[in-house]
């Protein structure tokens, strides 16, 4: 049973594909994982980076210009796009195993199933740069089960000037709209048919604020046009079970419940 979340928030989340978390970070924890994340970017971080995915950010906002997405360090640079694999860092490791992110979990995949992360992951969209991620559901075809939910975190103020992500609320009711696609993204008819089917939504938030997002809810977002960046930490929980063609081994963040009815 919910004891943080309440029933009419679990009912607004199952209408819309998202639900508003409001502040989840302290100043002081806030601080701590915007330094912790720019030590990363500058190489500074007692961290093994051949465990994280980095990607460059896109020198002209164009998706398909994003740097290449591998293992290792690409230079000391506040000008990543993303940065994977953060389970293996303990300051981001701890936030993610909260107590509110467990019954979100439990709440979706039930009590008594383990929960990996599929991503834990830093999104970010540099002052004056940025890159433009077109619509998309996110779900993978090597997976054998779609991962259901993404919560995600701001480290600055994601303003529509700075690329916030935009949102078609209620739109994980319409089904996966390309499951042809490996990571969910839409055609270019797909997508004008879906804004025509809906009216996009800004998901702004302050620094420290998080959202909890249905995996299939379509969203995008654009470039960054302000002096800040947009920093983001967004994390893909799913079913521990999971099994991916690719042979890829996920961290496991939360045990199952054991029956004890049953044991």
């Amino acid at each position: 049973m919910s004891t943080i979340l309440s029933h009419e928030q679990w009912q607004r989340y199952e209408r819309d594909g998202y639900l508003f978390l409001g502040q989840v970070l302290s100043d002081d924890e806030l601080e701590a994982l915007q330094r912790r994340i720019d030590d990363i970017m500058l190489g500074k971080a007692d961290i093994d980076y051949a465990h994280l995915m980095m990607q460059l950010d896109s020198p002209d906002g164009q998706y398909k210009n994003a740097g290449v997405q591998s293992k290792g360090f690409k230079g000391a640079t506040l000008a990543y796009r993303k940065i994977q694999d953060l389970e293996h860092d303990p300051l981001f490791m701890e936030y993610m195993q909260r107590p509110l992110f467990r019954e979100i979990c439990e709440r979706v995949y039930g009590n008594q199933v383990p929960v990996s992360a599929f991503r834990a992951m830093f999104m970010n969209k540099p002052a004056h740069q940025g890159t433009l991620l077109p619509w998309h559901q996110d779900r993978w075809s090597y997976l054998d089960r779609d991962p259901m939910i993404t919560i995600w975190t701001a480290l600055d103020p994601a303003t529509i000037a700075n690329g916030c992500v935009e949102i078609i609320p209620g739109s994980h009711t319409w089904g996966l709209l390309n499951p042809e696609d490996t990571s969910g993204h839409l055609t270019e008819e797909q997508a004008e048919q879906a804004t025509v089917s809906g009216k996009g939504m800004y998901l702004e938030l302050k620094a420290g604020e998080a959202v909890l997002l249905h995996n299939w809810l379509l969203h995008r977002s654009d470039t960054n046009a302000t002096d800040i960046a947009r920093r983001a930490f967004s994390v893909c929980y799913m079913d521990a079970r999971t099994q991916a063609s690719t042979g890829e081994r996920y961290t496991l963040i939360f045990e199952g419940k054991k029956d004890l009815q049953g044991a």
